[in-house]
């Protein structure tokens, strides 16, 4: 397999690695080192080559928003004045801490946001305090999740 942004070339030790982090990224290095075959200095070398190549980006935890009281996820299309408003308005969209993603769009809207909330209440507090009233946002367009059904990354 190859990616484009260094021309990297992946190999199979190299998927499984990616796999077995991307379902846990905890794991210890020397238990995959194990698994596989080679050594954890090995597996070391691998993982900052494959940095360097872009390939990975980092590691995070995953919060369980549920957990934190935020039970709404919504999906807002935003439709603009004009399509110049685009940076201003993702601008005061990053200044919204419930914005989890902004993706610029083709069709109807110009922008997708998705966030969370901890109920509907507060979602309508965010779309008619903070999302509406952006300069260049001429109306939006909401859809609450109902439940997820398919969170992954790509597979290997």
């Amino acid at each position: 397999m190859k990616i484009n942004h260094l021309q990297i070339e992946i190999d199979g030790i190299d998927k499984e690695i990616l796999r077995d982090l991307m379902e846990d990224a905890r794991k210890p290095i020397l238990q995959i080192a194990n698994k596989i075959g080679i050594s954890g200095a090995a597996i070391h070398q691998r993982l900052r080559k494959l940095e360097q190549a872009g390939v990975i980006s980092g590691s995070k935890f995953i919060v369980d928003t549920k957990v934190l009281g935020y039970s709404t996820m919504a999906f807002i299309g935003i439709y603009l004045e004009k399509a110049s408003s685009n940076p201003e308005v993702v601008k005061e969209l990053k200044k919204i801490p419930e914005v989890l993603e902004c993706h610029y769009t083709t069709g109807n809207w110009s922008i997708l946001i998705k966030l969370i909330c901890r109920d509907n209440e507060h979602l309508m507090q965010l779309l008619n305090k903070k999302i509406q009233p952006i300069d260049g946002v001429s109306r939006t367009e909401t859809y609450i999740s109902l439940e997820q059904q398919i969170e992954r990354q790509i597979q290997l």
